[in-house]
């Protein structure tokens, strides 16, 4: 029976996937078929079977294409989660000074920890062989040595829990042929992402190891390599959570009217302004921009300091001088959270679905949240609790930007 039902289903299907009706009681047995089926159906009812494809002369039953869609898009936002995780641990490694800890990077090596007397001395006469401890730490015992070590091999495990993530669930759907080929790109170009992530990562820990005879500043790594480090982080973040919404939230069929028009790109150039606040905020952390001038609104007793631009030439104060990048990092706070507000008034004067209002309102309120946090971080000079907050709270403002802006999305034609 097989032999004659598939070329005629070849002819009529042209490798391509159709719907078929199969009887329920379909006895594999007798008739040799392999795509009998079982399902809790009466007899001579017919079960309903999606995206049957020949592969290699044999039939194979495969996932409903909206199914498919439903998991991947929850794997997803599983994936975004564990990379909110590594952004925010990553935070508190770099606000206890955890990151330099380790001093050497081995993919499989480095997973075991040391568990003997001998092995801890040997790591810490390691780190002792570099700047931080000969400039800042020449007094330190084991026992702290054995906390920082910990707080950066967490973040370091961690990250292999996010390529765990992305990569081998990519792996099993793509064989199980649940990725439409716009989404193998996709999935490609985040597993890509996730591995240039890590090597990233150790490029920066690199440039807080190097020797400065010349200098007697505390050894921290290169701010622009920690914005790389961070801004890399964060696309794969919007990139994950974007294709995930996509995925998991039905769209709304909305008119396509000039307001709404204009309510989209407002939207999106919103959404890039939070991005980019939250970028800066990774040379405040690399410079320790947030431990000058702390007070609000003023800084010290003018609205602009004096020492705003000492560096030469003039560019380079906007990344090397921490109270540029403080001043600047301010400015685009109170830009993003002003934009919010416009933004939330103006999608009340549209008619628009009750989700995608709640999506307005809550953006609203993660905007002031952060705003209170930022401030208060700062008036209370950086506390590591308050400032980790205050960093997990960009991630959540920039998730719910990139809600608003997905339940603004077009309806494909």
């Amino acid at each position: 029976m097989q032999r004659l039902l598939l070329p005629s289903l070849k002819a009529l299907m042209g490798s391509r996937c159709v719907r078929l009706l199969v009887p329920r009681e379909a006895p594999k047995a007798q008739c040799g078929c392999s795509y009998g089926i079982r399902s809790p159906l009466r007899p001579g009812q017919y079960s309903t079977i999606t995206e049957v494809a020949l592969q290699s002369g044999k039939a194979t039953v495969s996932l409903p294409s909206k199914a498919a869609e439903r998991v991947v898009g929850r794997w997803l936002l599983v994936c975004s989660g564990t990379v909110a995780g590594a952004v925010i641990l990553g935070g508190v490694t770099r606000l206890t000074e955890s990151g330099l800890s380790m001093v050497d990077w081995h993919l499989i090596k480095e997973m075991k920890p040391p568990t003997s007397q001998e092995e801890w001395e040997a790591e810490f006469q390691k780190y002792q062989q570099f700047p931080e401890f000969k400039i800042l730490n020449h007094d330190m015992t084991l026992v702290e040595f054995k906390f920082i070590w910990y707080m950066e091999y967490s973040h370091r495990m961690w990250g292999r829990v996010v390529g765990l993530a992305y990569i081998l669930p990519a792996a099993y759907f793509w064989r199980k042929g649940w990725l439409n080929r716009g989404m193998k790109g996709r999935v490609l170009a985040l597993c890509g992402l996730v591995c240039f992530q890590g090597l990233l990562g150790w490029y920066m820990v690199k440039s807080g190891l190097e020797e400065k005879p010349d200098s007697y500043d505390i050894p921290r790594v290169s701010q622009y390599r920690l914005a790389a480090h961070l801004g890399s982080a964060l696309v794969l973040y919007c990139a994950s959570l974007w294709t995930s919404l996509s995925l998991l939230l039905p769209q709304h069929k909305l008119p396509e009217t000039r307001q709404l028009l204009w309510l989209r790109r407002f939207a999106g150039g919103t959404a890039g302004l939070v991005f980019l606040t939250a970028l800066s905020g990774a040379f405040v952390a690399g410079l320790d921009a947030g431990l000058v001038y702390n007070s609000f609104p003023k800084m010290g007793e003018s609205w602009i300091p004096e020492d705003l631009f000492t560096f030469s030439p003039i560019l380079r104060n906007v990344f090397e001088n921490p109270t540029m990048v403080q001043f600047d990092h301010r400015v685009l706070g109170i830009t993003s959270v002003t934009a919010i507000t416009v933004l939330y008034f103006l999608s009340q004067r549209i008619p628009l679905p009750r989700r995608t209002k709640t999506a307005a309102m809550t953006l609203l309120a993660l905007a002031y949240t952060q705003v209170i946090l930022g401030i208060s971080t700062l008036l209370m000079y950086v506390p590591t609790p308050l400032a980790a907050t205050h960093q997990s709270g960009s991630l959540a403002l920039l998730s719910g930007a990139l809600w608003f802006m997905n339940e603004l999305r077009r309806v494909p034609k």
